[in-house]
């Protein structure tokens, strides 16, 4: 079968859910090279597809991310389809929160999170009003639903009423270049202290930086921190934060870290802290422990499935003890060793491999189920036609 990807995050650099469409590809590569595989995206203008996706056949819309929206919103509610964008004999793998309206073409949704649900303030308003407008129909249309996690798949069957056997739990995986590594250069290029306390993600209102402020010990000198990532939306509280309580010298900001440098910046840290108020999985997480650095994170959402007994999990709302797991994650040796090693063992068990194996078996039975779906349809017509006939 053709199976088309959806890699619109990957070719515009959006974080967690372009590292998704992109290892995943790589590893179907990997385990099924038999199988054809088409890259799609929008705003084909500026997208920048990165290895392995890079020498795909591919379909590349000109839209950009909201009149590309807008035309799936007015196919649906039009019951127009748009299986003219894709090849016949295809299947649709939506990656993108995003699943145009199919008629004759299987899909696949993978739904990361329920952001737009549990923390409605920490989404932009167009963003959340489009996913809960357009969240229940791409997940009815879909003939398999991937969720990232248990917490995830739980949730969505609770708000959505979904048949459980129609969305199975598939977790994320980690690159095998996860691992320690010398973090002399990485250290060298982005001018990094000594020791340092590190958080990799989007800026924005869900990943609770600003309790991380709060939070931050307050040693002689103080102990520094390192964010890492893109500016996101309604970020503006962090920043003003940042200022009032003059942590301007003590937090740095190198912005945006490209994949090949991550070990090399997991592997510098002292440790990794990620105090997020909602994960549909984490993935920060599992590479940091991956490179044998110790983490303190969340003990909500999907974040106690991924990290177990490997990390010390507090609740992100409690300031106080968000600092004095960082304080003696910082100062305690042993502890620091332990649970290095233990973030190694848990990593271990994560592989994109693993995901794509079980990723490729939902492709198999959504092909399966729509040709059951579709022989059904044609004798029932049948009948009915049959039944005209002896009618008349």
């Amino acid at each position: 079968m053709k199976i088309v990807l959806d890699c619109s995050a990957a070719a515009h650099q959006r974080a967690g859910i372009g590292r998704y469409a992109q290892e995943l590809a790589g590893a179907l590569r990997k385990i099924a090279p038999q199988q054809a595989l088409i890259a799609f995206y929008n705003r084909a203008e500026d997208a920048l597809l990165p290895p392995p996706l890079e020498d795909l056949p591919r379909i590349a819309l000109p839209d950009g991310d909201k009149p590309w929206r807008l035309r799936v919103l007015l196919a649906h509610w039009l019951r127009r389809s748009q299986d003219a964008l894709l090849p016949p004999d295809s299947l649709f793998h939506a990656a993108d929160h995003l699943l145009p309206r199919l008629a004759a073409i299987p899909s696949v949704f993978t739904l990361y999170d329920l952001t737009h649900h549990f923390y409605p303030e920490t989404q932009a308003r167009l963003n959340r009003l489009y996913l809960k407008l357009m969240l229940p129909r791409f997940l009815q249309q879909a003939q398999e639903v991937i969720a990232i996690s248990e917490s995830t798949r739980r949730a969505a069957i609770d708000l959505y009423h979904l048949p459980p056997d129609r969305i199975q739990t598939i977790p994320l995986g980690v690159s095998s270049h996860f691992r320690p590594v010398d973090p002399a250069a990485v250290r060298a290029k982005y001018h990094l202290p000594e020791r340092f306390m590190l958080y990799v993600g989007t800026i924005e209102p869900r990943k609770n930086l600003t309790t991380l402020l709060e939070a931050l010990p307050s040693a002689t000198p103080p102990a520094p921190l390192v964010i890492a990532g893109k500016r996101g939306w309604l970020a503006e509280g962090f920043f003003a934060q940042l200022k009032a309580r003059g942590r301007q010298e003590q937090v740095l900001l190198p912005g945006y870290i490209p994949d090949a440098d991550l070990p090399g910046l997991y592997s510098a840290a002292r440790l990794f802290v990620f105090p997020s108020l909602y994960e549909g999985f984490g993935l920060p997480v599992l590479e940091a422990m991956a490179c044998g650095t110790p983490v303190v994170c969340s003990n909500t959402s999907s974040l106690p499935e991924v990290a177990a007994e490997a990390a010390l999990l507090v609740n992100p709302r409690d300031a106080r003890a968000l600092r004095l797991a960082l304080e003696r994650l910082w100062q305690d040796d042993v502890l620091h060793a332990e649970l290095g090693a233990a973030g190694l063992a848990r990593a271990a068990g994560f592989s994109w491999e693993r995901t794509a194996q079980a990723t490729l078996a939902v492709y198999e039975r959504s092909v399966l189920d729509r040709s059951v779906l579709d022989r059904r349809v044609r004798e029932r017509r049948g009948r009915d036609r049959r039944g005209q006939g002896r009618g008349g």
